[in-house]
């Protein structure tokens, strides 16, 4: 069983040496690459002075485009498993084994949800986390108690229909997507540390703005998407 941690980084100078040593000195049994999205500060040199696994991105492609580079490495080096793993250090490694026992249940994809079994504070935040559950509620029929976190576990399966199909972003509207295309769709309960360092792209108005992308896109543009089927050997 091959586990790959995938560590898109853009401008994560601050961060990524804490994030990958963890992963290295802590958490050996599983692989990792981080994905160095043309960031304009000194990423990739950390990265390639400490010896760090880099796939170096000669441009921003965005999360959606170094994620996908990740899956198209996963998949070219037969991994079963990866996982989304931000550089800014909110995601905890520890979550990774209760999430590999979930899909070994025979699901799809595992998300590490903050809200399994603890309930959402009250915040403009969380209510458009609650306006975007509903709708693949109701676009699927199925609940996603926490769909925009961004620790998410994928098997074999879904990290080929993410690197050989187009625009696949690790975004909630292809988890919706993806459950109406048969996806099978687990969360287990996990914690989420604050950012130490460096600064969000996602202030107020942004996070506004991605609240009412996810909600049109679930809602409304999902349903003319085009998919190739992939076989997987």
């Amino acid at each position: 069983m091959k586990c790959l941690v995938i560590i898109p980084a853009y401008n994560e100078e601050e961060n990524i040496v804490r994030v990958v040593e963890n992963l290295k000195n802590n958490y050996p049994m599983y692989d990792y690459v981080v994905i160095n999205d043309g960031s304009a500060d000194s990423t990739a040199k950390i990265c390639r002075k400490y010896g760090y696994e880099l796939v170096d991105l000669p441009v921003n492609l965005g999360l959606a485009g170094a994620f996908q580079t990740g899956l198209k490495y996963a998949y070219r080096k037969g991994y079963d498993y990866a996982i989304q793993f931000d550089a800014d250090g909110q995601h905890r490694p520890e979550f990774i084994a209760p999430m590999l026992d979930k899909i070994q249940e025979g699901y799809d994809i595992v998300i590490a949800s903050r809200f399994v079994t603890e309930k959402k504070p009250h915040s403009l935040r969380m209510l458009g986390s609650n306006l975007i559950s509903a709708a693949m509620k109701l676009t699927t029929g199925h609940r996603v108690k926490d769909p925009t976190s961004g620790m998410r576990l994928f098997n074999k399966k879904m990290i080929a229909e993410f690197a050989l199909n187009m625009n696949y972003g690790p975004e909630p509207d292809t988890i919706s997507y993806l459950l109406k295309q048969g996806a099978t769709i687990a969360e287990v309960q996990a914690k989420m540390d604050e950012r130490i360092a460096g600064e969000s792209y996602l202030n107020m108005t942004k996070s506004m703005m991605y609240m009412l992308r996810m909600l049109l896109s679930i809602l409304f543009i999902q349903n003319f998407r085009k998919r190739r089927e992939v076989k997987v050997s």
